[in-house]
């Protein structure tokens, strides 16, 4: 697997997640149109770099996005948040594991954050099962703290820390 900047020929294949409602399930917006993911390319192409960022994936032989995770970074309280999005036809085969574990590696030794954060529907199981593998802990539930499209939903937040982080890397 290999994580890359994202760049305007990603269009086609960020639509091509965006646009699924089996992907926006579980998140705050709907399936996308082009002109919605192409402003939202954009914005990730220019967010300043000590902000976060969005990376595209792409598997070991090629074959171009197939997914994208990203990094919010709250610089004045050390902390960030991370989350991972991935086309139905990788999924299930350790893609956004593999992928999340790199953003960790970013977010603790790059960027040097003291706390990351995951926040997820805790019906999204897939997500979670993924957030475990991390080695971060559920830290809270709020049940049916959010109206988002149309019922009542539930957050379940994850976290780990840096000396976790490290802990980790040692074993």
């Amino acid at each position: 697997m290999r994580l890359r900047r994202l760049v305007t020929d990603d269009l086609a294949a960020l639509h091509a997640i965006q646009s699924r409602e089996d992907v926006t399930r579980w998140l705050y917006w709907e399936p996308r149109v082009l002109d919605e993911v192409r402003e939202a390319l954009e914005a990730h192409i220019t967010r300043p770099e000590d902000e976060g960022v969005v990376l595209a994936v792409e598997p070991r032989g090629g074959g171009g996005l197939i997914g994208t995770v990203n990094l919010i970074v709250d610089a004045a309280n050390h902390q960030g948040e991370i989350g991972f999005m991935f086309h139905p036809d990788v999924q299930g085969r350790g893609y956004a594991t593999e992928a999340a574990r790199a953003l960790l590696r970013v977010a603790f030794e790059r960027y040097r954050l003291h706390r990351v954060c995951a926040r997820l529907e805790p019906r999204n199981e897939a997500s979670a099962r993924v957030l475990e593998k991390l080695g971060m802990r559920r830290e809270a539930l709020l049940v049916e703290n959010e109206w988002v499209k149309g019922e009542w939903q539930s957050e379940a937040i994850y976290a780990l820390l840096a000396r976790e982080w490290e802990a980790s890397q040692r074993s």
